[in-house]
């Protein structure tokens, strides 16, 4: 599923204080409409990844149901394509590529409690799991987007794993053991990178991305640009923040595989 971001009433996007005027009949309807693809990005301080976590954890302790509702659905999932992986394989592509669908929808639910709560307001565990009703159509293809992406990783990583791979796929076990083989390292540093590629081209593509849909009332398509534009203006602190993104979910899915055995 998609990254946590600041949520969508902190995170305000200002558009550009430029009149659109046009007289050409295809110009956008509106304003606003206009303005998406205009919109201007606030720069971000150094410490911004520190505080989004200390307000992410706040919102947490001020609504721990909902939170903890929303986590078990991620667990769920976690475990859906840990057990698939291990005993039927040929669903795992099938079974990511609907879980990469639904992710989106499931974040929407988290920033719409963080805007409550900044509003004053008490939030709802009905209100959260329906706020993608909102905008449906815009998160569907948002999502589509996003398994696009997906497919092309999948079948990137395909064909690495069967050029390295000899005869039938490997057990849940087998796996973990060729990635700590040394004699595997070409393999696992080509895996690793293309992988690295990829994430970071959804990580691009999505961090303020969902947020925005919500507060804005945009289209995907603006959402997905304006996300991609924070990313190239301040690489080195939105990296950051994915890393630690990633230390995080690694983190949490230790206590399961821990437990995993041959």
């Amino acid at each position: 599923p998609p990254a946590p971001v600041p949520t969508p009433a902190r995170l305000r996007f200002q558009p550009e204080p430029t009149k659109v005027t046009s007289t050409d009949p295809a110009a956008p309807e509106s304003a606003e409409e206009a303005a998406d693809f205009l919109v201007g990005l606030r720069p971000l301080s150094a410490d911004a990844p520190l505080r989004w976590l200390a307000r992410g954890g706040r919102d947490f302790l001020r609504a721990p149901a909902i939170g903890l509702c929303f986590g078990a659905c991620f667990v769920a999932m976690g475990w859906a394509l840990l057990t698939v992986f291990q005993y039927a394989p040929a669903y795992l592509l099938w079974l990511s590529a609907s879980f990469l669908l639904v992710g989106p929808f499931l974040c929407m639910g988290l920033y719409q409690v963080s805007a409550q709560l900044e509003r004053g307001e008490r939030p709802r565990l009905l209100d959260a799991a329906l706020a993608w009703r909102r905008r449906r159509g815009t998160l569907a293809i948002f999502g589509l987007v996003l398994l696009v992406i997906e497919m092309l990783w999948a079948r990137a990583s395909l064909v690495v794993f069967a050029l390295a791979v000899q005869g039938n796929m490997p057990s849940f076990a087998g796996s973990l053991s060729s990635l700590l083989d040394p004699r595997n390292l070409d393999f696992v540093l080509a895996w690793l990178a293309l992988g690295a590629v990829f994430a970071t081209l959804i990580f691009a593509v999505s961090v303020v991305s969902i947020p925005m849909i919500l507060d804005r009332q945009t289209d995907a398509i603006s959402a997905g640009l304006t996300s991609l534009r924070l990313v190239l203006g301040q690489p080195v602190l939105l990296l950051c923040w994915a890393a630690i993104i990633a230390v995080l979910v690694a983190l949490a899915m230790l206590p399961g595989f821990a437990g995993q055995h041959s």
